[in-house]
């Protein structure tokens, strides 16, 4: 696993891969299924895993957590940089953060919340946080109420932050005035697009940021890794080509819900048996499964011709 400090190149150099989390029958980590998916990831060229939401990391044990941070920390081949994340609930932070003390990941996200949280508590929560961990973290940004520009800036400006995953979404996604005001006060060197491929090309052509997440990028991990070379390249038309590869699957995701859509497209396309939910949330209606396989098979077919 890396270890290394973040940096901008870092960011640059690969998508953030955020991955749904392989289970087994009984709930418990499936450690045979997790590397498949992480192996497929990393022969696609993907050199950054962040596992968030998708991994339904919401839900999980306190006492789970530091089996989970082992076996990414062993699964993980030397040039992967790993990001687990914390919370979003602040005591779970408190006591994950503890537990990654032990472990050398070089950062961590907190989960975001709007319930129940203000602004100026989640700042607090960071530097409580950074300072019981030891690490920088990451900053998710998912909602204009969760933190102002001016706070995170502060956060960046007193070196708490390792980057900031922007998440907000937008009707427009180049008309974003609290997006422009966050790229005034924070380099956008550490900012990334938290949104998969769709909004990529607006945030990093118009914006200035410096990369972006996915989940799809799982499914099909070179037609993802060729549309941010297309952009850092200034080759728009073929970024956009290579956007619409993955329109389907995405679409699915914001219909019936990017967490659930992802976890059954995984498996589906078989790249790796994620298992079942685990709860709060729960697995989608049978009717769904047919269309998301369509989607997720030939998003897969794409893989080994992006373009």
């Amino acid at each position: 696993m890396k270890t290394t400090p973040v940096t901008a190149a870092d960011l640059r150099s690969s998508v953030i891969a955020v991955p749904p989390l392989c289970r087994r029958a009984d709930l418990s980590l499936s450690r045979e299924q997790n590397a498949r998916l992480i192996q497929h990831m990393h022969a696609g060229g993907i050199r950054t895993l962040l596992y968030g939401g998708n991994a339904n990391l919401y839900n999980i044990a306190p006492s789970e957590y530091p089996a989970l941070l082992t076996m990414l920390r062993e699964l993980a081949p030397e040039d992967l940089w790993m990001v687990p994340s914390v919370g979003p609930m602040y005591g779970t932070a408190m006591d994950q953060a503890a537990v990654l003390r032990d472990h050398e990941f070089p950062t961590a996200m907190l989960l975001p919340t709007l319930f129940p949280s203000k602004p100026e508590g989640v700042a607090t929560a960071v530097r409580h946080f950074v300072e019981k961990s030891g690490i920088k973290a990451v900053l998710y940004m998912k909602d204009e109420a969760y933190i102002t520009p001016e706070l995170a800036a502060a956060l960046v400006n007193d070196g708490v932050i390792s980057w900031i995953k922007y998440a907000v979404v937008k009707e427009d996604p180049a008309v974003d005035p609290y997006l422009s005001k966050l790229v005034s006060l924070v380099n956008p060197e550490m900012i990334v697009s938290g949104i998969g491929e769709q909004p990529a090309i607006v945030h990093l052509r118009d914006f200035g940021i410096t990369g972006f997440t996915a989940g799809c990028v799982c499914v099909a991990p070179r037609p993802s890794m060729a549309l941010l070379q297309a952009i850092q390249a200034g080759d728009f038309e073929k970024a956009e080509t290579l956007r619409q590869i993955f329109r389907p699957l995405e679409d699915l995701r914001n219909a019936h819900s990017p967490i659930l859509v992802l976890h059954h497209a995984v498996a589906l396309a078989g790249v790796a048996d994620t298992g079942p939910v685990l709860p709060l949330l729960t697995g989608l209606p049978d009717a769904l499964l047919p269309g998301i396989e369509q989607a997720a098979r030939e998003l897969l077919a794409r893989n080994v011709n992006p373009v």
